[in-house]
Order: C-alpha cells, then structure tokens, then sequence
C-alpha cells in the first residue's frame, strides 16, 4: 500500500490523524500511535520523505498574504473564513498568519520570502488570477498550499472554490425568467478567476435566453467601479432593466449610481458574497454566497491534507453557488 488516504481508510481514521500519529505528535494518543504505525509496516506504507521533511519543520506557521489595495479582499466575509481557519489549523499545531503586502512589493515576493527564509510550513492563497505566478512559484518548490480560487495552471493545486460560472448563469436566468430582456453585467478584472467565470456564466445565460451581451462594463472590484461601471451602462442608447454584480461591493456602488438617475428605481441588481451591509442598503441587496458549513474549517481540512501528502487532484473542493433573495431583485420592470 502506498497511499496514506487508503491507510487512513484501512484504519477508520482521518488522513491527518494518521500523518500526525505516523510523525509521533502528542496530541495523538499512544494507543492510536502505534496501531498507525503496525498497520503501516504491516502494508508496507512509506511516507513521502520530503512531505514528511516539510512536517517535522519547526516553523509551525502558515501564511496567508493578502493585498494592501483596497478592493482586492472582501474583509467581512473572508475574515470570517479566515477565523475558521486558523481555529481549525490550531488543533492540528499550526498558527495561521496574515500577512499584508507592503505597497510596492508583490505578493509573489511575499511568497518566495517566506518560503526561501523557511518562515512558514504552508500557504494559503487568495483572490486567484487565472495565470497565477505564486500557484506556480508554489508548486515548483513543493510547498503545501490550498488556494481560496482556481487557476488555469497545467498542474492540478489544492483549491476550495464557489461554482461562480453555475451561480451567475441561473442569476441572469432567472432575471431572464422574471420578463427582463436587456439584463447587464458589472464584471470584476478578467485577470481574477472568480470575475472571469463569473463573467462567462452571464455570457452563457446570454446566450441561452438569445439575448445580446453588449451591456458589460469592466470595473475595479470596489465600491467606486461599481459606481462607475453602472454610470457606462446607464449612458447605453437602450440602459439596462436588470444588472447582476461580480461582487456586493460592486453592486452597493451601482446601488448609489441608480439613485442618481431618473428611473433609476425601476432596474433590478444582484450581487454576490453575502456581505453583511448588504442586507442595510436601499432596498436590501439581492445577493448569492458559496454553499457550505464552516467553509474555514473546510480550507484549513485541505491544507492539512496537502501538507500530509495527499494527491492535489483529490483535494479540489467546487461548492455550489445559493442565492440569498432579498428586495433588489424584484423591483418594478419598467415597459420595455
């Protein structure tokens, strides 16, 4: 036997369990230790040496950088996750760091500071671009990371990750379904996974309802460029009746843009995160979240079991996209 999932499935026992008995931790009982470890020899089970080099390391941090300009991360509902995380990686003698990135410096020298300095045991990736330059960093010097996105690398990576291109196609159906034929979209850079899946679902729903998708406007994904973005929309000869946001930073910021026009309170919108302001704005923002229990605790369940050595195509986690219906959504269709 060579793989520690089906080990861990041979002994009834979480994968991690199993590593951390395998490398003599404490926190797992004798009893627990050595049963793992007669059951290895007995089905000949080798750990990957340099998983396990990267293990018994006395760093006993992991890193998570995130971006000093604003917009890049929505605070309330990533710090949120992030909490979850770190209680969880606790349990398993790991501390989570955050680490914002100085201006002027990338977080891909973030990345190879901390891994060339021997600083942190693992990584924790966030707002993923589609061509990632840590992914690949990472991957390159075998470092466990899980990133909070995909990417398009040609490796398989850990990742935990919302079905935005599903979520955003049944929005705009659904907009589509309720009488609206000129629905528009405010997308985030097309460089970040998450705007560009996003931004292709709307496409398909598009295309499916035969409908044009002339009415997108591309904006920084922040409060501002979403006011902007719905500023170039509203200008268009035919302006949208529905508009559905990459983000709800976006969508609050459009919200502002409509109450400056004549009819303004006739267009539907919908945004995505769930952030909580969301539900305080004028009407309540119409929303959609990634499905799922405790999703830090999930991130920081992959990162352990990539750091145990676990195959990167069997920790991939895609959740489905929920809709949170509130007001904005619903408002009157104007005659078209």
């Amino acid at each position: 036997m060579s793989n520690l999932k089906q080990l861990a499935q041979s002994l009834g026992l979480s994968i991690t369990t199993v590593s951390r008995a395998l490398d003599g931790y404490p926190d797992v009982s004798p009893a627990t230790r050595e049963r793992v470890r007669e059951a290895a020899a007995l089905t000949g089970y080798r750990p990957n040496a340099s998983a396990r080099r990267l293990r018994k390391q006395r760093a006993e941090l992991v890193a998570v950088t995130l971006p000093s300009d604003p917009g890049h991360i929505g605070p309330p509902h990533f710090l949120d996750m992030l909490s979850g995380c770190a209680e969880h990686l606790a349990t398993a003698g790991l501390n989570l760091v955050i680490a914002p990135v100085p201006r002027g410096e990338s977080e891909l020298d973030m990345c190879r500071r901390f891994v060339d300095g021997q600083r942190v045991d693992a990584m924790l990736l966030v707002r993923t671009k589609r061509r990632d330059e840590r992914v690949e960093f990472l991957q390159a010097r075998g470092v466990p990371f899980v990133t909070n996105g995909r990417t398009e690398s040609a490796l398989p990576h850990p990742y935990l990750d919302g079905d935005g291109f599903a979520g955003f196609q049944a929005a705009s159906l659904r907009f589509h379904a309720d009488g609206h034929r000129r629905i528009a979209h405010i997308a985030g850079p097309q460089d970040y996974y998450f705007a560009h899946v996003r931004c292709m679902g709307w496409q398909a729903a598009m295309e499916e309802s035969g409908l044009s998708s002339e009415l997108c406007a591309e904006g920084a994904p922040t409060e501002q460029g979403g006011y902007l973005a719905a500023l170039e929309l509203l200008r268009h000869p035919r302006r949208p009746t529905a508009i559905v946001c990459a983000t709800d930073e976006m969508a609050i910021g459009a919200l502002r843009a409509l109450r400056e026009i004549e009819g303004g309170e006739t267009i539907s919108i919908v945004g995505h995160d769930d952030l909580p302001t969301g539900a305080y704005t004028s009407p309540p923002l119409s929303t959609m979240r990634m499905a799922g229990e405790n999703l830090g605790r999930s991130f920081a369940s992959l990162l352990l079991r990539a750091i145990a050595g676990e195959p990167s195509e069997e920790l991939q986690e895609l959740h489905p996209i929920e809709f949170v219906d509130r007001g904005s959504h619903r408002r009157a269709l104007p005659n078209a």
